[in-house]
């Protein structure tokens, strides 16, 4: 697995290019990992409502809960689905947007300086042996790829807006995500 730098894009990944996306601010460059936990519809996997709903493409007559996010404007970096698969819908060193109102060690705005990695789950549901393998080979190019990263700088979006977020939630093994790191 590697990253092209120049292009921002992953070599694993397939690509789905999402709109919801800008420049990051002149001179900034990736800093940390904010792992997310996302379902559409809640609860229910495999479907391809996560990649339309970050393209802008949701069908909000197809389920209920639809409506109510049918005018956020969101994306994510990745997504890691259930089998393993890698869906990038942002390159790199563009800004996804996936944080919102966010802080991180007294910085705000923490789309700006982050990778947004989105894990195909709920917080009740224990995330899979295939997403685990993937995310941390996805942490380790990474940081290889872009030197401002650490893997030791990865956090869950609830770490960041604590008051808004639970996600990954409880389901995520923090300890093991970290017992496989160096």
């Amino acid at each position: 697995m590697k990253i092209d730098v120049a292009t921002g894009w992953l070599d694993a990944a397939r690509q789905v290019i999402s709109p919801n996306a800008d420049d990051r601010p002149p001179g900034t460059e990736p800093e940390l990992i904010v792992i997310h936990g996302i379902s559409l519809p809640p609860g229910q996997f495999g479907g391809p409502e996560i990649e339309q709903f970050f393209c802008n493409r949701l069908d909000t007559t197809a389920h209920p809960f639809f409506q109510e996010i049918e005018n956020l404007r969101v994306s994510s970096h990745l997504l890691i689905r259930r089998n393993g698969e890698l869906v990038q819908f942002v390159p790199f060193h563009r800004r996804a947007w996936h944080a919102g109102v966010s802080t991180y060690c007294g910085r705000s705005g923490c789309n700006d300086f982050s990778i947004g990695i989105e894990l195909e789950g709920t917080d009740e549901i224990p995330y899979t042996d295939s997403q685990y393998k993937e995310l941390l080979t996805v942490i380790d190019t990474l940081c290889a790829a872009y030197k401002t990263l650490d893997n030791h700088r990865v956090v869950g979006h609830c770490h960041i807006s604590p008051e808004r977020k639970t996600d990954p939630g409880p389901a995520f093994d923090w300890v093991r995500l970290a017992s496989s790191r160096c």
